[in-house]
């Protein structure tokens, strides 16, 4: 930021998304990273701590003590949290500060997180992230929303961030990225229970090579093996990601049995693997 103070940087929440970002964060430069996470102390024998140690960043007691001097924010959290997390930092927000919700919530959880927000002074900004984070890191893919979302996209961008503004309205980001979740977290689950059918009767060539000659730009044998082992590492977040966009589409007067499904789907995916299964 050109004539301004260099941008510091918190998390509240320090799992995947928090380590990853903290990470590019660091690597372009900037210093004095904190973070805060539920499970600094004797619930994570020391693990989370000794990762933050690692990439340079300070860990708080609180989230008010990682967040004071903050000029941004990351909510990286679950999205059961983010509306409480966004609620609890409104008692110690402080005007100039902006709040960067990364959660993959439903577009009322985010809407109703911003309107907590705004009680504080600080101001809010929706982030729809787009893809899984560890292969792109920092610049994974996120749509921004919210009067802020181009002011914050100018100076994260400067600092190796990927956020695309797309609208002034809180929830038409959130929207966007469930509504295309609902097609990818659907087709996984679909995959998934069809590869299991297919080796319970031992028909997986034959179907596959039925399946390829409808569309025939895909390799079902790997797009199939691909989707297991997406479901089986992060079946639980994206449970959790397919009920917030049941919670949209019931919001919306829409049937959301469908979406409840695949939430249903994915954690059973992701219990197999914790269990020692495939």
């Amino acid at each position: 930021m050109a004539g301004s103070a260099p941008a510091r940087i918190a998390f509240i929440g320090f799992g995947e998304v928090g380590q990853t970002f903290s990470r590019g964060f660091a690597a372009n430069g900037v210093a004095g990273i904190r973070a805060y996470d539920l499970l600094f102390g004797h619930a994570s024998d020391g693990r989370l701590e000794a990762a933050a140690h690692r990439i340079g960043v300070s860990c708080a007691e609180t989230p008010e003590q990682a967040c004071a001097d903050a000029s941004f924010i990351f909510s990286a959290v679950t999205a059961d949290r983010a509306e409480a997390v966004a609620r609890e930092a409104a008692g110690w927000l402080k005007p100039g500060q902006i709040f960067v919700d990364v959660n993959s919530a439903a577009p009322a959880t985010k809407q109703r997180a911003a309107e907590a927000v705004a009680t504080s002074g600080a101001d809010y900004v929706e982030a729809a992230v787009m893809a899984p984070v560890l292969k792109p890191g920092l610049g994974v893919a996120i749509l921004a929303g919210g009067p802020k979302a181009q002011v914050a996209a100018q100076t994260l961008n400067g600092l190796g961030m990927n956020l695309t503004p797309v609208s002034d309205l809180f929830g038409r980001a959130s929207a966007m990225k469930l509504c295309r979740s609902i097609v990818i977290k659907g087709l996984e689950a679909l995959m998934v229970d069809c590869a299991a059918a297919c080796e319970a009767w031992d028909v997986k060539d034959p179907v596959f090579a039925s399946l390829h000659a409808t569309f025939p730009s895909i390799d079902f044998h790997a797009l199939a093996a691909d989707m297991r082992e997406r479901v089986a590492t992060h079946g639980l977040r994206r449970a959790a990601e397919m009920r917030e966009a049941a919670e949209m589409l019931a919001g919306a007067g829409l049937e959301p049995g469908l979406a409840s499904a695949v939430a249903a789907a994915q954690q059973r995916g992701a219990r197999l693997k914790a269990a020692g299964g495939d």
